[in-house]
C-alpha cells in the first residue's frame, strides 16, 4: 500500500493546520519533506510558520527514538517473532545503507544522512543510525536536529523558490 500525501491531508481534515503539519512532520514516511510543502501549499501557511511546525513535528519522534528505540526494539523482539524478523531486517538494511558513510565521515555522515532530503533519509533514519552505531544520545540529538534544520531550509527553498527570499 502506497501512502499519498493527499490521503494524509484528507485524513487530517478538521484538525487545526498547525497540528496537521506537525503530525505529517512526525511520520517516518513524509517527515518535513512532506510537511513543509503541505503547510505552504495546502494549508496556505506562511513560510516560517510551516517551517516551524514541520521541524517541531520532525524532532519530537527523534528524541523518543534516540532514547527509547533500543528498549522498545529489544522488548518487541523478545516477545514476538514478527518484530524480531522486522528489526533484524531493518538493522541490517540501515547498516548497509549508512554504515560506510558513518564509518568514513563520522558525525558528518550522520548530519548529511539527515540533512539531504531524499527518500529514506531524515530524522527517523538518523535516530536509527545513531542507535546502531552507538553514537552518544545527546550528541546524536544535536547532530540530527542540525540536519533537520538544514533539510528544512532546503525543502523550503525547493517549495517556494529561492527568489521568494530576495
Amino acid at each position: 500500500m502506497v501512502v499519498d500525501i493527499n490521503q494524509a491531508v484528507e485524513l487530517l481534515k478538521g484538525v487545526p493546520s498547525q497540528l496537521s503539519v506537525m503530525i505529517i512532520g512526525m511520520t517516518p514516511i513524509f517527515e518535513l519533506r512532506g510537511a513543509i510543502p503541505v503547510g505552504i501549499e495546502s494549508f496556505r501557511m506562511g513560510i516560517l510558520e510551516s517551517f516551524f511546525w514541520s521541524v517541531l513535528g520532525n524532532i519530537i519522534p527523534v528524541i523518543f527514538l534516540v532514547f527509547f528505540f533500543e528498549t522498545v526494539a529489544n522488548w518487541l523482539s523478545a516477545k514476538f517473532k514478527f518484530w524480531k524478523k522486522f528489526f533484524d531486517w531493518l538493522f541490517e538494511r540501515t547498516q548497509k545503507r549508512a554504515g560506510d558513510k558513518i564509518k568514513k565521515y563520522g558525525d558528518w555522515g550522520l548530519f548529511f544522512l539527515v540533512a539531504i532530503p531524499l527518500p529514506v533519509t531524515g530524522g527517523w533514519t538518523g535516530a536509527l543510525t545513531a542507535f546502531l552505531f552507538g553514537i552518544n544520545k545527546i550528541k546524536a540529538i544535536g547532530i540530527i536536529f542540525c540536519g533537520i534544520l538544514t533539510a528544512g531550509v532546503i525543502v523550503t527553498f525547493l517549495t517556494v523558490g529561492i527568489s521568494s527570499f530576495f
